[in-house]
C-alpha cells in the first residue's frame, strides 16, 4: 500500500523516471515499506524473538572449538538469507540440541527475508497440528480453518520444533502431506528440531534404564514418518548446530 503523505509519489503509489530521453513508470519505493511491514504482522514472529536477528545471535569466547561450530551456523544461514531466493535447495533444515540458537537463527533468516518482500509464516510445530485438528470441529475459528492452507501455499513457512508432537498415523499423514506439497512447488520450508538423525547425529542416548540398558532418543523419521523425512533432505540446506550448554540457560546468566 502506497504511502499518502510520500512526497515522491503523493501518495498514487508510482513515481515517474527518467531514463535515456524517455518518461515512464515505477512503483514507489514506499509500496515496499508498506508491504513490508504487513508482511511482518502476518509473520506470527513469537514476542520473544521481537529482538531475534543474525546480527544479534552471540558466538561463545570460552570455547573456540564451539565458537567455530556456531560461527558456521551463522555463517550459513547469513549466506541462505543474502542468496534467496537463488538457492538451491530452497529450504533450510536446522538440527541440534535444545537451545543452541535454532530458533533464533531460523527467526533472523525469517527476518531479512521479510525485509526482501516475502510473505513468511512462522508457526510451532505443536501448535499448527493442534489447529488443524481444531479446525474439524464446526466451532472453530476463521484462523484455525486456515491454519493448514497456510502451511500448504505460505510463500516461505518457517517450523519450528519438528516432530515434537506425539506420534500418530494422522500426525504422519498431515506432515507428510504439508512437506511433500511444498516440496513439489519448490516452496521454501525453513525448520528446525531437537530430534537426532542417525545418519547425521548417530543414535543419541536419552537415559538409560533397568539393568544399564541405554534407552534412546526419537529419531525424526520415527516423529514424522520416512516420506516426510526423505522430503524434507530433498528440499533443505542442513545446518547441524554444535553442542553445546543450553543458550537459554547461558543467556539468562
Amino acid at each position: 500500500m502506497a504511502d499518502e503523505k510520500c512526497p515522491n509519489c503523493g501518495g498514487t503509489g508510482w513515481r515517474i523516471v527518467e531514463r535515456s530521453g524517455l518518461s515512464g513508470a515505477e512503483k514507489c519505493d514506499c509500496n515496499s515499506t508498506g508491504r513490508g511491514a504487513a508482511l511482518m504482522e502476518k509473520a506470527r514472529i513469537p514476542p520473544n524473538y521481537d529482538r531475534a536477528t543474525l546480527d544479534s545471535f552471540v558466538l561463545p569466547h570460552d570455547n573456540p572449538v564451539l565458537r567455530n561450530g556456531l560461527a558456521s551456523a551463522l555463517m550459513s544461514a547469513k549466506g541462505f538469507a543474502r542468496d534467496f531466493p537463488a538457492v538451491n535447495p530452497p529450504g533450510l533444515l536446522l538440527i541440534g540440541e535444545p537451545g543452541t540458537g535454532k530458533t533464533h537463527l531460523a527467526i533472523g533468516v525469517m527476518k531479512v527475508l521479510l525485509e526482501k518482500g516475502h510473505e513468511c509464516v512462522f508457526f510451532d510445530y505443536q501448535n499448527l497440528l493442534d489447529r488443524i485438528r481444531s479446525s474439524y470441529d464446526a466451532s472453530s475459528g476463521t484462523s484455525d480453518r486456515d491454519a493448514y492452507a497456510t502451511a500448504l501455499d505460505a510463500d516461505v513457512l518457517v517450523l519450528d520444533d519438528l516432530g515434537a508432537h506425539r506420534v500418530t498415523e494422522w500426525v504422519e499423514d498431515i506432515v507428510t502431506s504439508i512437506i511433500t506439497h511444498r516440496c513439489n512447488h519448490r516452496k521454501p520450508l525453513i525448520a528446525t528440531t531437537n530430534l537426532p538423525d542417525p545418519e547425521l547425529t548417530g543414535k543419541i542416548v536419552d537415559y538409560t534404564g533397568a539393568g544399564g540398558v541405554a534407552v534412546y532418543k526419537k529419531t525424526l523419521s520415527e516423529a514424522i514418518g520416512g516420506r516426510a523425512r526423505s522430503r524434507l533432505f530433498e528440499m533443505c540446506k542442513l545446518i547441524r548446530m554444535q553442542v553445546t550448554e543450553d543458550y537459554r540457560v547461558r543467556h539468562a546468566r
